[in-house]
């Protein structure tokens, strides 16, 4: 009996690749200390938490350098090395880096919000939440079976929305959390019924199993596939508020305090686009003739409305600045599902999404540096209306420079010549793939788009209608900004840093 019994337990436990798995560890402990720690330490020293999940958060993202030297896969089949459910691969490793890294320029921007709250925002909880979700985000791009991928998911969320609404006493919080949850539960409920409808027809949860069996589903299971295959993807299409799943955007973004509003705006969107990814190109190639016309619609109604949402915002109104910025990153979302609609029609799938990753990651810098400047704006405007932000030149020069090149960047137009590059590529893969009017549609929508962003630009540069105010600013956010204007001008300097991954590949 006890001879049998183990081969038997050695066939069952597996062996943990402990470094494959150290980016997304280190966050989930690192937020487990902060919560433990916020126990034992005053009201006076609760900064020391903020530097903590910075110095976690910098830790995990240096993690991804051991990671280099190639694949590593973890959690895998008994006896078929080649099916996991972890993988570390480049795709993994350059959304990781983006999560990470937004993550922690997020975590620069709370220290000084958190900082100014005066105890509004409970700094224990706030911390551990923010560690938390990245942890989820940084494993989903790593996830290869659909059981992981809907709990890496979930992971990433379910801490958002208590971010979203951790404002005490404010009513527009609250509010913003509401709808941001129950949008996002019924989103994640169709994803779960479209899992069980691919299980049924595949028997596995497996991506690269899935891509096997589901090419040879029965006929009578053929319809409930599809459907599955519709429904898995509308959870993650939730995440990358594409339309029309993204009416939660502009009110959580001004609910929400700055820095998880800049959060969201760009780790929410990796996670909802890095799960789109794995389940279309991966799992789902086959029925490319489903999920391509479905995301080509889509990206062109994302960047249609969300465009228009952008113009119409008014200068003048309470927080118009966020609200642009929270249409505007819909109208960008709109251009990232571009690429991986092209992959349905693409004979090189890979390098078609290899467009969205490089778009993602201009995005990311640029749209987080345009969040740290509207966070050292409304340190003196609380209001944050675009009109404050006439005459920033004349109070703060340096802080116009970069704000300016970073909306240049998102309008795609010089200096800002990473965010120039990052749309022609992104406009050729449409291109590519045979998709003319969806490439008509774009160059449309960034034609929309130059208003609203060069009509801010300008604003910067405007005489002030009084007297600038004078104050310091914070280091943390003083860092914040200078990091993503180095990342936007380094960007703009070698663009092939990142185009290279539309010609190369991920996979």
């Amino acid at each position: 009996m006890s001879s049998l019994a183990q081969p038997l337990a050695e066939s069952v436990v597996q062996s943990v690749d402990w470094l494959a798995i150290a980016p997304p560890t280190i966050a989930a402990v690192v937020g487990l200390v902060v919560l433990v720690v916020d126990l034992f330490v005053g009201d006076a020293k609760k900064g020391l938490l903020g530097w903590l999940s910075v110095a976690g958060l910098a830790a995990s993202t240096l993690m991804l350098l051991p990671l280099l030297d190639g694949d590593r896969s973890t959690f895998c089949l008994t006896g078929d090395a080649a099916v996991c459910s972890y993988t570390a691969d480049r795709f993994t490793l350059v959304i990781q880096f983006l999560v990470l890294g937004g993550a922690l320029l997020a975590a620069l921007l709370s220290v000084t919000v958190l900082k100014d709250a005066n105890r509004e925002l409970p700094e224990g909880e706030f911390w551990f939440l923010l560690l938390s979700s990245a942890a989820g985000a940084a494993l989903l791009p790593a996830s290869r079976d659909l059981a992981t991928l809907i709990v890496a998911l979930e992971v990433a969320s379910l801490p958002a929305f208590a971010l979203v609404g951790i404002k005490r006493g404010d009513r527009k919080s609250s509010e913003a959390a509401l709808k941001f949850f129950l949008s996002s539960v019924t989103a994640t409920a169709v994803s779960l019924m479209g899992v069980s409808f691919v299980y049924a027809s595949t028997g596995t949860l497996y991506l690269t199993e899935i891509a096997t069996k589901i090419q040879n589903v029965d006929g009578q299971l053929h319809t409930l596939a599809q459907t599955g295959v519709v429904l898995t993807l509308v959870g993650f299409a939730f995440k990358t508020a594409a339309v029309p799943f993204h009416f939660w955007v502009p009110d959580t973004y001004v609910g929400a305090p700055l820095p998880v509003a800049a959060y969201l705006s760009v780790v929410g969107k990796a996670v909802g686009f890095s799960g789109l990814i794995l389940v279309t190109v991966i799992a789902l190639p086959s029925y490319a003739d489903v999920w391509g016309p479905a995301l080509a619609a889509l990206a062109a109604l994302t960047m249609t409305i969300g465009n228009v949402g952008a113009l119409r915002q008014q200068p003048t109104h309470a927080y118009s600045a966020v609200r642009l910025l929270a249409w505007s990153s819909v109208g960008q979302a709109g251009y990232l599902l571009v690429p991986i609609a092209a992959a349905a029609y693409s004979q090189d799938a890979e390098k078609a999404v290899g467009s969205t990753i490089a778009y993602a990651l201009m995005y990311a810098a640029v749209n987080l540096g345009a969040f740290a400047v509207a966070a050292l704006v409304a340190r003196t405007k609380p209001l944050n209306r675009i009109s404050d932000y006439r005459g920033l030149y004349a109070s703060r020069p340096l802080s116009a420079l970069v704000l300016g090149f970073f909306l240049l960047c998102l309008a795609g137009l010089p200096p800002g010549i990473i965010g120039l590059f990052a749309k022609v590529t992104v406009f050729s893969a449409a291109v590519d793939a045979g998709l003319g009017w969806l490439a008509v549609v774009m160059a449309v929508n960034v034609v929309i788009a130059l208003f609203y962003y060069l009509q801010w630009t300008t604003l910067l540069f405007r005489a002030p209608e009084e007297e600038p105010e004078k104050h310091r600013v914070p280091a943390p956010l003083t860092a914040a900004i200078a990091l993503t204007a180095v990342l936007g001008v380094a960007l703009s300097g070698a663009p092939q840093l990142v185009l290279r991954f539309s010609d190369t590949g991920l996979f």
